[in-house]
């Protein structure tokens, strides 16, 4: 588990993975609705990718999720021992009762929880968003194979995958929070980690996000880690605008969700009452073992949260200065790199906006008439109103929420 990886050993094998789609799972749920036996939050079991760094892991999954995904607050952080009473009922009558869900984010995020990508394909054009749930995603382009290749190898440079078994939702995030606290250690005695997974609470909403790589500073005047994203251009040419605004967007999330963590804002109790999560469930064996062998044995999902927690309250806040890097998928060159710095009221006033969407609030938007030529590479352009609809039917983001000029 925490053995590093030989210099000259041969990359491990990929795990498959079987990804359920949102229509699966709408089905499913009818079912499970339909009928009047009682069903256990942890009836069904699946499988898992960890992903170990050095003998550390982190992994991304699909979780079920039986709460509402709004509502986390800052108060009752911690869990005391009524707490833990009313959460073990909660997450058994989670689904006694079938809800309706009328917004996105009830539809098709409260299993899970929104990604941070999500909020990203929002910006970029909310009318693909929609068209992506309620279409369903386009087939990989092979610019996005090269990109995904891309970051799998270096992801490979400083961790390995393994497979874990999960037999319910809490031996998911079980393993998801390990890879947190292994992913910390490697970061902060290493200087170095990449695919870092977090969860946090974002203007009432519960979010999730792997960040892509991590770096520490590399003089001593500075012990707050830098956030680093690699894209891959299809020509060697530097991003426009508005690709480059989306990349700053992304970064700066991961900066806030982090920050947030640090800053002890993670509010164990809503989490827990939120995913439907019992906090005394036993974990695996397998989980406990691995636990057990990095150092922060834990028995339960409560004991793995307090580790998490301390962990976190060790941490140094992220660097204001976050790093965008382009390189050329043709032979992997660096055509150039975006240093910026964070900025959170544009943030924070982008969250919000994308929210609206999510929320119900409003419908989709337009891409203003000076982004259109997005809708060339949309797989869903013919069938687009926006496509031929007038200029007055476009919605301005920028104008509303602030922009920021790339620098690059």
């Amino acid at each position: 588990m925490t053995e590093p990886i030989p210099p000259n050993s041969s990359p491990p094998p990929l795990i498959p993975i079987e990804i359920i789609s949102e229509e699966e799972m709408t089905l499913i749920e009818a079912a499970f609705a339909a009928t009047t036996k009682y069903l256990s939050s942890r009836s069904s079991s699946s499988s898992t990718c960890q992903i170990q760094r050095n003998g550390k892991s982190v992994e991304t999954i699909t979780l079920h999720t039986k709460r509402r995904l709004s509502g986390c607050s800052e108060s009752d952080k911690n869990i005391t021992s009524t707490d833990i009473e009313d959460l073990v009922d909660n997450s058994k009558n989670a689904q006694k009762k079938p809800k309706v869900f009328e917004t996105f984010l009830h539809r098709f995020r409260r299993k899970r929880g929104l990604a941070i990508t999500d909020i990203t394909a929002t910006e970029w054009c909310e009318k693909q968003m929609e068209f992506v749930l309620l279409r369903g995603k386009p087939k990989a382009t092979r610019a996005m194979k090269a990109g995904t290749a891309r970051h799998t190898k270096l992801e490979e440079e400083v961790i390995k995958r393994v497979e874990v078994r999960v037999e319910a939702a809490e031996d998911a995030w079980a393993v998801r929070l390990m890879n947190f606290i292994a992913g910390t250690n490697q970061l902060m005695f290493q200087g170095l980690t990449r695919e870092l997974p977090v969860i946090g609470c974002v203007q009432g909403v519960w979010m999730v996000g792997v960040i892509d790589e991590i770096r520490m500073p590399v003089t001593d005047t500075s012990r707050n880690p830098i956030f680093v994203d690699t894209k891959t251009r299809v020509r060697p040419t530097l991003p426009s605008g508005p690709q480059t605004r989306n990349g700053r967007l992304q970064l700066m999330c991961y900066k806030y969700i982090w920050d947030s963590l640090v800053k002890d804002n993670f509010n164990a109790r809503s989490f827990l009452s939120f995913f439907g999560l019992n906090p005394r469930y036993t974990l695996s064996e397998e989980i406990q073992q691995h636990t057990s062998s990095s150092g922060f044995p834990a028995k339960t999902l409560e004991d793995l949260l307090a580790y998490f927690r301390n962990t976190c309250s060790v941490l140094p806040l992220a660097n204001e200065l976050l790093l965008l890097r382009y390189e050329f998928q043709g032979d992997q060159s660096l055509l150039g790199e975006d240093n910026f710095t964070y900025d959170h009221a544009w943030l924070t006033g982008q969250i919000k906006y994308c929210l609206e969407f999510w929320l119900g609030e409003r419908a989709a938007g337009f891409v203003p008439q000076e982004e259109r030529w997005k809708c060339r590479s949309c797989e869903f352009a013919s069938v687009c109103s926006s496509y031929a609809a007038a200029d007055s039917r476009s919605i301005y983001r920028g104008d509303q929420v602030g922009t920021i000029s790339p620098s690059i």
